[in-house]
């Protein structure tokens, strides 16, 4: 798997993160040829641990764009993730213009979104109700969605957990890109980005371990 990213900075912080998630977490990613060799896509994928945006962003071979609570853009952290690409976001993200530009900046400019469709963290390890925002950000984009799903963050660390688990593993399962046409109904649809949400969340829920059953 070829070094993501045009910064010097995501580079090594890539590196480093695959390392630390292969040799702790025993981390293995399938379907990564999923991801487009150029081009802007979205990354549609549950949300189970703090462990997921790394886990993603250091497992796959495309730089991705992130969102942050703004709430942690201050003194060192704040720029760090910054050089991570991440992008500061209101708790009420549904209202934040500001995120919203920058999102859609990156995707113009051939960028890679990881987005959570279940907004949060899920509280029991369960897959959860996806929220309109990940539909009105792909409607708006127009940009294939590529549906993904982590295995074994939650069991890591999930949160009601203080310290993480080391012992079980991780992996990440990416599923083939859904086009415009297969999440968008269209503006017909008065409820639109629910519609689209809901497409997106169902591929997730499709993907499955190779070789394994449900999980």
């Amino acid at each position: 798997m070829k070094n993501p990213g045009n910064t010097f900075f995501y580079q090594i912080a890539w590196t480093g993160t695959q390392t630390w998630f292969r040799l702790m977490h025993r981390t293995e990613a399938y379907g990564a040829h999923n991801i487009p060799a150029k081009g802007s896509f979205i990354l549609a994928c549950n949300h189970a641990s703090f462990l997921d945006p790394p886990a993603f962003g250091g497992n796959l071979p495309r730089e991705l764009h992130f969102f942050a609570r703004k709430t942690l853009f201050k003194g060192v952290l704040g720029r760090i993730i910054t050089d991570l690409n991440s992008i500061p976001v209101d708790r009420d993200g549904d209202s934040d213009i500001s995120a919203f530009k920058r999102v859609f900046s990156a995707l113009k400019n051939d960028g890679g979104l990881l987005l959570f469709p279940e907004g949060t963290r899920t509280p029991n390890g369960q897959l959860q109700t996806a929220k309109k925002g990940v539909g009105l950000i792909a409607c708006r984009a127009q940009v294939p969605v590529i549906p993904a799903r982590i295995f074994g963050s939650y069991a890591v660390w999930g949160r009601h957990k203080k310290i993480p688990d080391f012992r079980p593993q991780i992996k990440i399962v990416i599923g083939c890109p859904l086009s415009v046409e297969d999440f968008d109904p269209g503006k017909h649809d008065p409820q639109r980005y629910q519609t689209a949400a809901n497409t997106i969340m169902a591929a997730i829920t499709r993907l499955y371990i190779p070789y394994q059953h449900a999980v």
